[in-house]
């Protein structure tokens, strides 16, 4: 019988593998940073990442999404992730999490 795998798990997973994951100008990870707008995983689990950055003329804007998806792809069970760029929502400061601003001295 094939073992079944939980999606819930798997997101906190995608989860706590983006967190290791850090902008190299802010010293904060992209998840607490805002820059992840949404993870999905499909019942064939394959991981599709919808994610922001600073700011279009992002010096990491070709290496930064790629780190996303070889990182994901690591974890046990994915079989596929792809990382989509968007603008829309721009990235501000709002979507930073209280952590994030913390460790900023933002708050």
């Amino acid at each position: 019988m094939e073992q079944q795998i939980d999606t819930n798990e798997l997101g906190e997973a995608i989860v706590k593998k983006l967190k290791t994951i850090y902008d190299p100008e802010i010293p904060v990870d992209i998840y607490e940073l805002g820059l992840i707008y949404d993870v999905m995983v499909n019942t064939d689990f394959e991981v599709k990442i919808l994610m922001t950055l600073t700011s279009p003329n992002c010096p990491v804007a070709e290496s930064l999404p790629r780190e996303v998806e070889d990182k994901v792809k690591s974890i046990e069970h994915i079989k596929d992730a792809e990382v989509e760029i968007t603008f829309d929502p721009p990235w501000s400061k709002d979507l930073m999490s209280e952590e994030a601003k913390l460790e900023l001295g933002m708050l």
